[in-house]
């Protein structure tokens, strides 16, 4: 595979040291320009105040960066060419020569390919409502069963059918731990309202979770650390529902099916919570990221 790893990364990686792999979607597709550059340089930089090396993975005519520099940020964040990569998209994006960013399945695989143990985003695709009628699950849920990465996230997108996809998460075989929290996050939500397993509650508990991984062997697996929004900034919970109920009807009356139906709902929250969604998602992305950074530490033992 045309992959390059870039310098600092892979010396820490040489070195043992922490390093924590960030997808490159919400650069190109998930925030507003210019914003969204400035995001993704705030991001790297929590990693790096974490005590870890920052890898946002992206493909780049036809190359796999993991890792970027500021140039490749920039191609990221200001190309409107930029296509959305999700794993089954790496080859043919590879093969064409293809510029994209990188959903959770495809910065996921990558991020095992070259040895990254914790990724850090916001929040995981999962299995979409009204399930029976359309089969529609995203292709994050498998993938994750087959990569030995530990994703911190805050939950699935509170969009789809939060039960359901725990029970898949369950059947394919994929860890998941709250942290600091006995309820699975909703993403825009502190809560869903799904009970947990496991509860941790420290970054050298959950590193102590992916030793043991580690010892066990194959199969392997992800392991899901679900790390909720902080409650002050959260969406306020009433009007989450209330514009959510909204935005499932117009999906209804305007017959939107398929890829199509999350893009318009993250879009329609935006738009009727008047911003608030996109805050609550960055607050949720950057917990994330600090969390990650923490446990990237404690598993290196830096810190810990």
């Amino acid at each position: 595979m045309s992959t390059q790893v870039y310098e600092e990364v892979r010396e820490a990686l040489h070195e043992g040291r922490p390093v924590v792999a960030l997808e490159s979607t919400i650069i190109a597709h998930g925030l507003p320009r210019p914003r969204n550059l400035a995001v993704a340089g705030e991001l790297e930089a929590l990693v790096r105040a974490g005590g870890a090396v920052p890898a946002t993975i992206a493909v780049i005519d036809g190359v796999a960066h993991v890792g970027l520099d500021e140039s490749g940020l920039t191609r990221i964040a200001e190309d409107p060419a930029v296509r959305k990569l999700g794993h089954r998209d790496l080859a043919p994006a590879l093969a064409t020569g293809a510029t994209g960013a990188t959903t959770v399945s495809a910065t996921a695989w990558l991020a095992d390919a070259a040895g990254i143990r914790v990724f850090a985003t916001g929040g995981l695709g999962g299995v979409h409502r009204e399930w029976t009628e359309t089969q529609d699950e995203s292709a994050d849920l498998r993938l994750l069963s087959r990569v030995g990465v530990t994703v911190v996230c805050a939950g699935v997108k509170s969009i789809l059918d939060v039960p359901a996809t725990l029970q898949r998460l369950e059947t394919l075989g994929v860890t998941v731990v709250g942290y600091g929290t006995e309820h699975f996050p909703g993403f825009y939500l502190a809560s869903s309202g799904e009970p947990v397993d496991w509860t941790l509650r420290t970054p050298e508990e959950v590193a102590g979770v992916i030793r043991a991984q580690d010892s066990l062997g194959e199969p392997r697996g992800a392991v899901i650390v679900a790390n909720p929004v902080p409650e002050d900034e959260q969406l306020d919970p009433g009007l989450h529902d209330r514009v959510l109920a909204q935005g499932l009807a117009a999906v209804k009356e305007k017959r939107i099916v398929g890829q199509a139906v999350t893009p318009f709902l993250l879009e329609y929250l935006m738009v009727h919570t008047d911003g608030a969604s996109l805050e609550a998602n960055l607050a949720a992305v950057r917990g994330n990221v600090r969390l990650g950074a923490s446990i990237a530490s404690a598993y290196a033992g830096f810190g810990a």
